[in-house]
C-alpha cells in the first residue's frame, strides 16, 4: 500500500490540477480523493439606477456567424491513462519514441511511461493493431482516463 508521504504527495498534485476527482487501485487497497467545490459568494453592491433612454432607431439584427465544423475525430480504440502523471513518449530523451503514428502494436506491447510520485510506470496497449493518433505530448501532464493514443485494431 502507499506510505503517507506518497499519499500526501497525490493529495497535492490532485489539490493543485484542474481534477476534482481521482481513484487509485492497487491489489493491496484502493485510494479515492474528491475536491469540493467551493462557492464564491459577493457582499451585497449599492444598486445605482441608471437613467432610462429611449431607443430611437429599429434594431438590427447581426447577422449569423458561419457555423464551424468540428473536426472529426479519428476513429479507433483509445488507450487511455490509468493514472495521473508525466506522459514520456520514450524511455529517454536520446532514444526513439516506443511507437509513432503508423506503427502497429501487439496487444501487451509498451507504448509510453507515465511518471507518477518518481515512479516510472510502463503503459502497455490493450489491443493489437496501427497506431492512428497519439494525443499526448513527451513531458505532458495527463489526468487519469486520458485518451494517450487511438489505435486502430486488426
Amino acid at each position: 500500500m502507499l506510505s503517507l508521504k506518497e499519499i500526501k504527495e497525490i493529495i497535492s498534485l490532485v489539490d493543485e490540477s484542474s481534477l476534482t476527482e481521482f481513484k487509485f487501485k492497487t491489489e493491496q487497497g484502493e485510494l479515492s480523493l474528491k475536491k469540493e467545490e467551493q462557492l464564491v459568494t459577493a457582499a451585497p453592491a449599492a444598486i445605482v439606477q441608471a437613467p432610462q433612454v429611449q431607443q430611437t432607431a429599429p434594431a438590427v439584427e447581426a447577422p449569423a456567424a458561419p457555423v464551424a465544423t468540428q473536426p472529426q475525430e479519428t476513429a479507433g480504440t483509445a488507450i487511455k491513462s490509468p493514472m495521473v502523471g508525466t506522459f514520456y513518449s520514450a524511455s529517454s530523451p536520446d532514444v526513439p519514441d516506443f511507437v509513432k503514428v503508423g506503427d502497429r502494436v501487439s496487444k501487451g506491447q509498451v507504448v509510453c511511461i507515465i511518471e507518477a510520485m518518481k515512479l516510472f510506470n510502463e503503459i502497455k496497449s490493450d489491443v493489437s493493431g496501427e497506431v492512428v493518433e497519439i494525443l499526448a505530448e513527451s513531458g505532458q501532464l495527463v489526468e487519469f482516463d486520458q485518451p494517450l493514443f487511438k489505435i486502430k485494431e486488426d
